[in-house]
């Protein structure tokens, strides 16, 4: 195979590719058994039409032969008949024959080689085919476990780099953050409610104390039945007792 048919192979194999900047190994393999197979075609072509142009070359010399030993009888013929001229014609047509016939026979000899040689590079390229086919498939196969294992390892890769396991980390802390943050607010809640029920009972505890001191200090001056509203009738005790009850409460509030 020539330079030619090397480059157009890289060509076809370029231009059928397409993917990517790198060479597929799978179809450069492909596209060279496909130009492999139709190389064997046009050499298997090429046998048949050597061994066509054989046989028809045999033909042809075998036709001279028998056409020439016909004229030689018939050169006899004249001889016998006493006719030298006609017999010295059918020799001439004869010798005619016999030199067609020799050529023949060495363009014979010539394509029993060409033909040889064209069966014989016919049964090696048949064979550099079938090896290539069978190199094919095991390069395809080793390709493919490449390819997958390359992706295999970047996923992994991608995995295992410091941005995915910080981004992990940062999730984690995160939870850990938000749990934390969950159970603050628990104590808080806890202790409000303990505050606020302690507040409460504080406070009761005062206004009890207070009611009961206005209860004392009101039974121990004139009944609550009615108390008179105007100031023009009030009651000098009662007044000083309102006056010491709000002394009082002043203080309670102090």
């Amino acid at each position: 195979m020539g330079l030619f048919d090397r480059v157009g192979r890289l060509i076809r194999a370029n231009i059928n590719s397409m993917v990517g900047q790198a060479e597929d190994p799978e179809k450069i393999l492909e596209q060279t058994v496909t130009d492999m197979q139709e190389d064997l075609i046009r050499l298997r072509q090429a046998v048949a039409q050597a061994i066509a142009t054989q046989k028809r070359t045999e033909r042809q010399y075998s036709q001279s032969e028998s056409t020439s030993e016909e004229w030689y009888r018939r050169a006899q013929l004249a001889l016998q008949k006493g006719d030298d001229n006609l017999a010295r014609e059918a020799l001439n047509r004869r010798k005619s024959y016999q030199e067609t016939a020799a050529a023949l026979k060495s363009q014979i000899e010539q394509q029993n080689s060409i033909v040889a040689k064209l069966r014989q590079n016919m049964m090696t390229l048949e064979s550099k085919l079938s090896e290539a086919r069978t190199k094919k498939d095991m390069y395809i196969a080793r390709a493919r476990s490449a390819k997958a294992s390359q992706q295999l390892n970047e996923m992994l890769g991608r995995v295992g780099t410091n941005n995915a396991l910080s981004a992990f980390e940062r999730m984690e802390e995160k939870v850990h953050q938000l749990e934390a943050q969950s159970e603050a607010i628990a104590e808080l809640s806890q202790g409000d409610a303990i505050e606020k029920q302690f507040a409460a009972l504080e406070s009761g505890g005062d206004v009890d104390a207070e009611l009961a001191a206005m209860k004392a200090q009101l039974s121990g001056s004139t009944p609550t039945a009615s108390l008179p509203a105007s100031p023009a009738t009030s009651n000098p005790d009662i007044d000083a007792d309102l006056e010491q009850l709000r002394s009082q409460l002043d203080d309670k509030r102090s």
